[in-house]
């Protein structure tokens, strides 16, 4: 028995927080796999029942499928087109798993997932090592229970495969600073560097430069100095750019033009100047971890003060974990380009933290417990609050129709899930207000968890109507069966998915710049080449293009473009069939010989 414990147990108080204790580390095997249950749930469950989503998960997707029918592993392609957007590590990842396990959404969206159970099982290797057992179980716990990483790990998108690099980088070079033996040292800065350099070939700069500045930070703080000359020692920055360059220099030799895209454009443009129109105010982010990281954010405010006040009492690995929530937000904060994905280790930083909160809560913390308690009363009012809006929307749907067009056409294909929701709220809310009122943070920790393991199994359950609305699979469907000859050509839109779910690329007839294909490149590319490909036509030659068809064209339009379209090109006759809400289709046979 540890002093600790036998302090505690002098006063019935410490019995009582006695108990807590064992009810956290004993049996040993009861967190690790609670741990292994909630993330099974939170990462796979339900994974290909619904759609690939537009437009990130549809683009991403025909390009992996792309990848492997081609063969071209270098240069990725989306429509036939160079997609030089981000390199192509992840692409390759996914076109595998396509490979592996066939055309499915399932298929696109495993590398996601197994990336996420990877940092998840990093993380617990980690925080095993410098904490506990216990405490690294609730580390996986509260990271895989997160809104933010629970939907980055099932999509098709990079966000994930990127967190990974990153925090196994962060996690090596401290662990790297921390070691006595040389030899253990080198090695895991030598892994450190390959983490960076993949993390580039992820998404660019940003793979080096997060875990960079996070690394600095922090010692900084610590006052450690001399630590980036083994961290930058002649092997790793040649490893690192072993990795990196072969691709970058090779993808330049093919496309001239994207170094200048690449360093300029994709990644200096897009940090200081709003030409990527995702711009949003400085405190984005706080609004995004309010909302992306509850219901743990509801421990945030009280946390954050306390760790001011006692930062002078940090220890290493807190320090570490503080610092690297701060600075990714912080930076990000600063770019002209914000999205959410972009905080995502962030989210797994403030994982460690509040699993720390807890731990120290269940072990007879009192400031910490008085934190945790009166977060769980946060959590039972907002819970409260949004159970009672849920109930009176699942009981009269009509007032969906009273929101903003833009709100209510994401709310109203939900509109199913409005009363197991309210359900799932109000018990969380009540087994909150019963943790809180008996001062038990594992009642307390359970009604943290419960929510957003619920809302996981509820949305896939009932996202279906919602998909259907936002993704190429039923479009496709649609379209009438086309023999592999006959060219499907979308005019003035591109539906991101529809060349996944059809198995082959279309023709995008569009103005000046292609903007229809999503694509930052592409618009770069078209707009500098004169002589654009095939897959590409520019509106106002739209007649010679239809004129020069030799056999049938299957037109898809936009609904509200019907008529601009048989004016265009001349064609009063064409009878245009409903495909979608927002599409519909006619075939456009060639012009008979004059």
């Amino acid at each position: 028995m540890t002093a600790f414990r036998a302090r505690l147990l002098l006063s019935d108080r410490g019995a009582r927080l006695n108990r807590l204790f064992t009810y956290w580390t004993m049996p040993r095997y009861a967190l690790p796999l609670l741990a292994v249950l909630v993330s099974a749930v939170t990462l796979c469950f339900g994974l290909g029942a619904y759609p690939l989503l537009q437009p990130d998960e549809g683009r991403n997707a025909e390009v992996a499928r792309e990848m492997l029918e081609s063969g071209a592993w270098f240069v990725p392609t989306y429509d036939g087109l160079p997609y030089l957007d981000k390199p192509a590590f992840f692409f390759k990842a996914v076109a595998l798993s396509l490979g592996a396990f066939g055309q499915s959404e399932a298929a696109a969206r495993l590398p996601s997932v197994v990336f996420a159970a990877a940092l998840l099982l990093l993380l617990y290797r980690f925080c095993r090592r410098q904490y506990d057992a216990a405490t690294a179980a609730v580390a996986v716990i509260v990271v895989a229970a997160t809104p933010l990483y629970i939907a980055f790990a099932r999509i098709v998108i990079f966000d994930m495969t990127l967190a990974f690099f990153v925090s196994a980088a962060i996690l090596l070079c401290f662990e790297a600073g921390s070691a006595d033996e040389v030899r253990r040292r080198t090695r895991l800065y030598t892994l450190a560097a390959a983490c960076a350099g993949c993390a580039t070939l992820v998404k660019g700069p940003v793979g080096f430069l997060l875990p960079t500045l996070v690394i600095a930070v922090h010692h900084a703080l610590g006052g450690e100095r001399g630590w980036w000359r083994e961290a930058f020692a002649a092997r790793n920055v040649a490893l690192f750019f072993a990795l990196f360059l072969p691709w970058f220099v090779g993808v330049s030799l093919q496309h001239p033009d994207f170094p200048y895209y690449g360093i300029v454009k994709e990644s200096v443009q897009r940090f200081t100047t709003d030409e990527f129109h995702r711009t949003a105010p400085f405190y984005f982010y706080g609004v995004i971890i309010a909302l992306c990281f509850f219901p743990w954010s509801a421990l945030l405010p009280e946390a954050m003060v306390a760790v001011w006040r006692g930062r002078s009492r940090l220890g290493a690995v807190d320090r570490l974990f503080v610092v690297w929530a701060i600075v990714v937000v912080v930076f990000f904060s600063l770019s002209s380009s914000k999205l959410p994905g972009y905080i995502l280790t962030a989210s797994v930083a403030l994982g460690v933290l509040t699993a720390r909160l807890f731990m120290l809560a269940a072990t007879g913390h009192q400031r910490v417990a008085g934190i945790v308690r009166r977060g769980t009363w946060w959590l039972a009012i907002v819970s409260s609050c949004t159970a009672a809006l849920s109930g009176s929307v699942a009981a009269n749907p009509d007032r969906l129709g009273r929101l903003p067009v833009k709100v209510a056409e994401h709310l109203v294909p939900l509109q199913g899930a409005f009363g197991p929701l309210a359900v799932v709220l109000a018990v969380t809310a009540g087994l909150a207000v019963f943790g809180a009122l008996r001062r038990n943070p594992p009642y307390s920790f359970a009604a943290f968890v419960l929510f957003p393991l619920a809302l996981t199994m509820l949305t896939v359950q009932h996202i279906g109507p919602y998909a259907t609305q936002r993704s190429a699979q039923a479009l496709a469907g649609a379209i009438p069966p086309l023999a592999d000859d006959v060219e499907v050509a979308c005019y003035l839109c591109l539906p991101n998915g529809l060349p996944y779910y059809l198995g082959r690329p279309v023709t995008v007839i569009t103005f000046r710049d292609g903007r229809e294909f999503e694509s930052n490149y592409i618009r770069f590319r078209l707009l500098a080449d004169p002589n654009w490909p095939d897959a590409a036509v520019r509106e106002p030659e739209v007649e010679r293009w239809v004129t020069g068809r030799v056999k049938p064209v299957y037109l898809l339009v936009r609904r509200t473009d019907r008529e601009y379209v048989r004016r265009r090109l001349q064609r009063p006759e064409l009878e245009f069939t409903r495909l979608h809400p927002d599409y519909w289709g006619t075939w456009v046979p060639p012009r008979a010989p004059r």
